[in-house]
């Protein structure tokens, strides 16, 4: 399709008990290309009483969902998975257009995304349970998984795809209803998606979509429900804590994937052109916009020019542009206030003494761009050690030990991922073992899949999505106890 046809396609409604409908207040909300800050598209712009409906469909389907054979569950995955196969050129374009990056880099996400379908496809037949007598032989216990119940689940702006199935598909495959709320920056994907299920046979009111520029208010409507019974969001530490405080009224099962601040530690003895490529993607993947995304790369004092002088080769010839042209490596950012914030962290690292190998400013031209950026000898205190960058500034630091770099990389609240480069496998476990991140990296640069538990330690979050961990994210644990049948 082309761009206005694919945005034509795509609903402007909210999905509610199966049906598309305006906004209750009338009230729509414009979706921007941050590549040139022309409004793409017009959508319903949801209500609190637009979340009391969505959260009426989720409650009324859930039962029948729940008794659907998880064979039926699975089956509808695996024709979305299809589907989306089928539909991946038109998915890709529409996160570039909504989202700026890359095209190459939106049909991987769309690769990505499409695993979760495929990947909980098949766990949907693999919920399991135990039967066995109890310790002092007078009775059977056993064990089953049921689905929680309605889900609320809140999306990034970032992986507009990839999220939505991350959460949608475990909480479908355990047998769970959802009401799903994209961020208002990206959410022309998601309804795309919703589109996709439905055509896929998902029956109504099994997944609602709600689209709002009034986050605080639709979402409390919805917390506050007591038919709620769980609560998955991926977004900032700050909003998630401010949720688990509301969940806990409740008592939600809650999964959390929240801020990151990931250590990329290069050792002297590590393969430094494997180092470099996994530098490139750790860092530059969805232009720095992810969680995943290395945030502070630590390097052997020996090894740190070296490494500092490929990476800026490297990076010096990104090409810049709309995400949709030939060759372009480095899309925009999501909005002026991801400039400002690249601009700030970088000014601050220079005023304290780092040095910007290339980049390191805002380009002037339409849309939201920051210059691809390598700083070196980036000097403790810094507040981009600190926070999150959330844009493609790779700030470099140096150590002598390992004790040191362990000191350095743990250095923060956060504990998403790690990632590690070394060729001494003793040093490696090591590192496994003394990195408090809920993921790593040891000589690869990135590690999202699937079929891997994803999430982290410490403010970086609770619960894992993916993985045979993801669908339990949706399941409650039922014990029974029967008398001895032998008597």
């Amino acid at each position: 399709m082309t761009e206005s046809e694919l945005l034509g396609d795509v609903p402007d409604g909210l999905l509610i008990a199966g049906e598309w409908v305006a906004a209750s207040g009338g009230g729509t909300l414009a979706v921007h290309d941050p590549s040139t800050g022309a409004v793409i598209k017009q959508i319903a712009d949801a209500t609190p009483d637009d979340a009391k409906a969505a959260m009426d469909a989720a409650a009324d389907a859930f039962a029948g969902w729940a008794a659907t054979p998880a064979r039926e569950r699975a089956e509808l995955l695996r024709r979305a998975f299809d589907l989306l196969q089928q539909r991946k050129e038109d998915f890709a374009l529409l996160m570039t257009l909504e989202m700026g990056k890359p095209l190459a880099e939106a049909r991987g996400e769309v690769a990505y995304g499409g695993e979760f379908l495929r990947w909980f496809s098949e766990e949907a037949t693999h919920i399991a349970g135990r039967y066995g007598p109890n310790p002092e032989g007078t009775g059977r216990m056993i064990v089953t998984q049921h689905p929680v119940g309605p889900c609320y689940l809140i999306t990034p702006w970032n992986f507009p795809l990839a999220m939505a199935t991350r959460k949608i598909a475990p909480a479908l495959a355990a047998g769970c209803t959802v009401v799903v709320k994209p961020a208002a920056l990206t959410p022309l994907t998601t309804l795309y998606f919703a589109k996709l299920l439905h055509d896929a046979g998902l029956p109504a009111g099994v997944v609602n979509v709600l689209t709002t520029s009034a986050s605080g208010p639709v979402s409390e409507v919805i917390i506050d429900d007591p038919r709620l019974r769980k609560l998955s969001f991926t977004g900032s530490t700050s909003v998630g804590q401010t949720l688990l405080r509301q969940a806990a009224q409740g008592v939600l099962r809650t999964s959390m994937e929240l801020g990151g601040n990931a250590p990329f530690v290069v050792f002297d003895d590590a393969d430094l052109d494997k180092a470099v490529d996994g530098a490139i993607a750790a860092k530059f993947r969805n232009i720095g916009q992810a969680c995943t995304a290395a945030n502070r790369f630590i390097v052997e004092s020996s090894v740190a020019e070296e490494f500092a002088h490929r990476v800026t080769e490297r990076v010096a010839a990104f090409k810049t542009g709309r995400g949709t042209e030939e060759g372009v490596t480095i899309g925009p950012l999501i909005d002026d206030r991801a400039v400002a914030k690249a601009s700030e962290l970088v000014t601050d690292a220079v005023e304290r003494g780092a040095t910007v190998r290339t980049g390191g400013h805002a380009i002037d031209r339409p849309g939201t761009f920051y210059a691809a950026t390598v700083l070196s000898d980036v000097q403790a205190g810094s507040a981009i050690l600190r926070e999150e960058i959330f844009g493609p500034v790779l700030a470099i630091v140096t150590f002598d030990t390992e004790d040191e770099a362990v000191r350095i990389a743990n250095d923060t609240e956060y504990g998403l991922v790690s990632y590690v480069y070394t060729q001494d496998l003793a040093r490696g476990q090591r590192m496994i073992e003394r990195l408090e991140t809920g993921m790593m990296g040891l000589n690869v640069g990135v590690v999202s899949n699937a079929a891997a538990p994803f999430g982290g330690w410490k403010l970086s979050g609770l619960g894992r999505e993916g993985g045979a961990e993801g669908i339990h994210e949706y399941l409650q644990t039922k014990y029974t106890l029967t008398p001895n049948p032998f008597g």
